[in-house]
């Protein structure tokens, strides 16, 4: 009988294979063509506030950050494929968001077009989001099940977990949740810089991970040159991506004052008052509400956009 970890591995091995070949079979990219996508008058600038503005709308409508990560991903695939007038582009955003909550949430979880379009405050009416819905899916041949960053998040950390083991009790943080929780955070941050649309979702995440590893321990190189491997990714294109997520997120970390102010809406700090207290009762160590305080408000959103101030 073959050990747990093993089998393990295995399962998230071939996992990996078939998000890969989803990848290399449905993933676009849009192109940049004299300050432009190519094909349409959307700047880099008005790109990223679009894709801001999808992420503020995926948490009003409580939908999870797969669900985000599918739709800008269905969007970067229409606007690689179609011409795309400006005014066009958030009407394509929120249909696109729309069906990757069709696959990705449960039912119960999705609003009517109707709804959503009230809490989005958006300008469109159902039967343009219907005919919106038509077009992506004509576009894109019905096929939206696109390898996205997050996808590829999840199963690298499940790899580190069954086959490392011991990274994930390096340095201060002890619970592996964090680590993901800082990924995925750091995923929705990048997802928005132009530069960065250009690298597969494989690449991104992998760069991401890489860079928490070279803080966590010595032997990092060795773990990932494992991943690198069983990704199939090419380390000339990798370096190139790495090299630019960490001049991306540090340039983030420092664009925030040292004393940001952090500013809640009252669903969100109820939420989180929950998640505190489920935390404080579960821990043994001492600590209070007040102390942890300064650290879990690193991953709030500020000011009302979704620049967040990274955990150390």
């Amino acid at each position: 009988m073959k050990p747990l970890g093993e089998e393990e591995n295995q399962r998230l091995g071939t996992l990996l294979l078939n998000t890969l070949a989803r990848e290399t079979r449905l993933w676009r990219a849009p192109v940049l063509k004299n300050g432009c996508i190519q094909g349409s008058d959307i700047s880099p600038l008005q790109y990223h506030e679009v894709i801001v503005w999808l992420h503020e709308m995926s948490s009003v409508f409580q939908f999870s950050s797969e669900t985000f990560a599918l739709g800008a991903c269905v969007l970067n695939s229409l606007l690689a494929t179609v011409k795309t007038p400006l005014k066009y582009l958030k009407c394509m955003a929120i249909t696109s968001l729309i069906l990757a909550a069709k696959i990705n949430e449960e039912d119960e979880v999705i609003a009517s077009v109707k709804d959503l379009l009230e809490q989005s405050r958006c300008n469109f009416s159902t039967a343009e989001i219907l005919r919106m819905e038509r077009v992506i899916l004509d576009k894109l041949h019905w096929d939206l099940y696109i390898a996205t960053p997050m996808d590829f998040i999840h199963i690298f950390h499940g790899l580190l977990m069954s086959g490392h083991p011991q990274l994930m009790l390096a340095g201060s943080q002890k619970r592996p949740c964090l680590q993901a929780s800082l990924w995925t955070r750091q995923v929705q941050h990048c997802m928005a810089c132009h530069q960065l649309w250009q690298f597969k979702g494989s690449i991104l995440a992998l760069a991401i991970i890489t860079l928490e590893l070279e803080r966590l321990t010595p032997d990092w190189f060795s773990v990932f040159t494992d991943l690198l491997r069983k990704a199939q990714i090419e380390s000339t294109e990798f370096i190139c991506c790495k090299e630019m997520v960490d001049e991306y997120l540090t340039g983030l970390e420092r664009s925030l004052p040292t004393n940001a102010a952090y500013v809640l809406d009252a669903s969100s700090m109820l939420a989180f008052r929950g998640h505190d207290t489920r935390e404080e009762d579960g821990e043994q160590n001492g600590k209070t509400s007040t102390e942890r305080g300064p650290r879990q408000m690193t991953s709030m959103t500020v000011s009302g956009t979704f620049m967040m101030k990274m955990c150390p």
